[in-house]
């Protein structure tokens, strides 16, 4: 699949000159140019309360990222108007979606803010220029991962992928999932990052909601990231079936108990499985690991197969969060590139604010869950807000529990069919950040 080079793009005329007005400059980050990347490598650093990075990890991470566009937003009468005051880089990655299908998507990230530089409309020119420049260049959807849930709703995004934290007792929760045949190894770390991007590559397009992956993603898991806190705690151990096939691997952190040696809790870092028997065979490691009491993980899907493995799904607690968020900019591109459920003939209204996915869609979906979608003057069978339609997208919500929520409008038969056709397997799932 040919995906556009975001780096090729011009910056959104529109941005620049809002931000223009404000006294800031908008500008594009000069790949070639070191002391650009570490002053960016910085900024971003302490927009997410991070340390700042050293000269080698800023020149390493420009270099895992060197793939995107990076923006930066500079006040040059401040003190030091070499930093950015914001940030923001975007990619064109691929988004799986429902039907083992994925579709491009412009993935936003490093989005930050100085507190110094708050309200002064720095963030809505940064995102609103993202999403003109996604629509300009032919993408259907842009998403992001959020570390603030109150931002992204006004630029029309919609969390639609959530997922859960799971933190264990071992000891009360047991196991009953019995034994896998196959066998386990440890890995070196240094040969971790091969092995993780091989599985997730394998089993991401069959998880709508997740991404393709990067090295540096990889590296970061493995702890050989420059700025890699304690790495020697890490632990990777790989999977292989009976007949030798690898099918999965766990990356994981311990902890001891300073008062009990015998309590130590288990972090997972990321645990990936191609197949149900990996999936097995992999918790049950973690479960029963010798001298864990406690095993804790995050970014789970909601609908995790693993309170079905334990003797005592009491012993987990389990919490639920928002995770990424979509945006829809093409109504036509978004709703065709995914597989449906049910077929059906939907008439869609969808407001849009911005602009970008405005109108009345007649939504045709065949026998064999392929969609065509074309602007109608039909009456409306349901109507909905972009955001909406996004948080439907991949078939993480009903409509109709949207439309209990006041999220859209239409009658009980529309809006059950919809439902029906939006609908998938599993619940969208995304195990990283981006």
């Amino acid at each position: 699949m040919a995906r556009t080079d975001a780096r090729t793009l011009p910056l959104d005329e529109t941005s620049t000159a809002a931000l223009a007005q404000r006294a800031l400059l908008y500008r594009l980050v000069d790949p070639a140019d070191p002391e650009a990347l570490r002053a960016y490598s910085t900024a971003e650093a302490r927009g997410f309360l991070g340390e700042e990075p050293t000269d080698d990890e800023a020149r390493e991470f420009g270099e895992s990222i060197g793939y995107r566009r990076r923006i930066g937003v500079y006040d040059e009468a401040g003190l030091d108007p070499q930093v950015p005051v914001a940030t923001v880089n975007s990619w064109v990655g691929e988004l799986s979606v429902p039907g083992d299908r994925v579709t491009p998507f412009w993935a936003i990230s490093g989005v930050t803010v100085s507190p110094a530089r708050r309200r002064r409309g720095i963030a809505r020119a940064m995102l609103e220029g993202e999403l003109r420049t996604a629509r300009d260049a032919g993408v259907a959807v842009a998403g992001l991962t959020v570390s603030e849930a109150t931002i992204y709703g006004r630029f029309g995004f919609a969390p639609a992928v959530e997922a859960t934290t799971w933190d264990i007792d071992t000891r009360r929760a047991g196991w009953r999932g019995g034994d896998v045949p196959g066998s386990f190894d440890y890995v070196r770390r240094e040969e971790a990052v091969a092995l993780l991007e091989d599985l997730h590559e394998r089993v991401r397009v069959t998880r709508p909601g997740d991404v393709d992956g990067w090295t540096g993603r990889w590296r970061q898991f493995a702890m050989i990231a420059g700025g890699s806190k304690e790495p020697g705690r890490t632990r990777v151990v790989r999977y292989a079936d009976a007949e030798g096939v690898v099918r999965g691997a766990v990356v994981y952190r311990l902890t001891e108990d300073p008062a009990d040696m015998a309590r130590h809790t288990l972090d997972i870092t990321y645990l990936v499985a191609d197949g149900d028997e990996a999936y097995r065979a992999l918790w049950g490691f973690v479960l029963r690991h010798d001298l864990v009491s406690r095993v804790r993980a995050s970014l789970r899907s909601v609908d995790e197969p693993l309170p079905w493995l334990l003797a005592d799904r009491r012993g987990a607690h389990v919490s639920v969060h928002d995770h990424e968020w979509l945006r829809i900019l093409d109504v036509p591109g978004a709703l065709a590139g995914r597989g449906y459920a049910a077929a059906g003939t939907h008439v869609i209204a969808v407001s849009d604010p911005l602009g970008f996915a405005e109108g009345t869609w007649m939504l045709e979906i065949g026998t064999d869950g392929e969609a065509r979608v074309t602007p109608t003057d039909a009456t409306p069978q349901v109507s909905m807000p972009v955001a909406s339609l996004a948080a439907l997208y991949l078939g993480g919500v009903h409509a109709a529990t949207l439309r209990s929520a006041g999220q859209l409008t239409g009658e009980d038969d529309a809006v059950r069919a919809l439902s029906r056709a939006f609908s998938g397997d599993t619940a969208p799932a995304l195990g990283i950040w981006y």
